[in-house]
């Protein structure tokens, strides 16, 4: 929000993420992955609520750059309209953290009222004692929709 310093970017679970989701309109979920991931790990399924995930890479693949205009890319996704909160996911939490700071700080620099928050746990979640996603918690573990291309 406006005067929201980009540092206090607060972190909430898949499974309020989905909540958030179901109960406001006005929410909109962005998926900050790489298109790898997005066609070869799957991504969050929004059809049962009637929407879809607004997909924009954080790091460009396959160089791994962030992307500088990432804040202006997303705003012209938008258009004239600007959502009253962002979700922010990634793999396992930490890129999205990052991209939503940087939403954050611009929104305030342009007095967007707009909510930042970033969805703990990412798609796939922590790694299990085997070094594998996807069974310990995050999106996919904890059974919310999901669709693979």
């Amino acid at each position: 929000m406006i005067g929201e310093s980009a540092e206090d970017i607060s972190d909430i679970s898949p499974d309020e993420a989905w909540r958030v989701l179901e109960s406001s309109a006005d929410t909109v979920l962005v998926d900050v992955r790489t298109r790898p991931e997005w066609q070869f790990v799957g991504l969050p399924d929004l059809s049962a609520l009637g929407r879809s995930v607004l997909t924009l890479e954080w790091q460009r693949y396959p160089d791994m750059a962030i992307e500088r205009d990432f804040a202006g890319k997303l705003f012209l996704e938008f258009g004239d309209r600007t959502p009253s909160r962002l979700l922010f996911i990634c793999r396992s939490g930490q890129r999205s953290k990052a991209a939503a700071r940087c939403v954050a700080a611009a929104a305030a620099g342009q007095d967007r009222a707009m909510e930042c928050i970033n969805v703990a746990e990412g798609f796939e979640g922590d790694r299990d004692y085997r070094g594998r996603r996807g069974l310990i918690n995050g999106w996919k573990a904890r059974g919310l929709d999901w669709i693979q291309s």
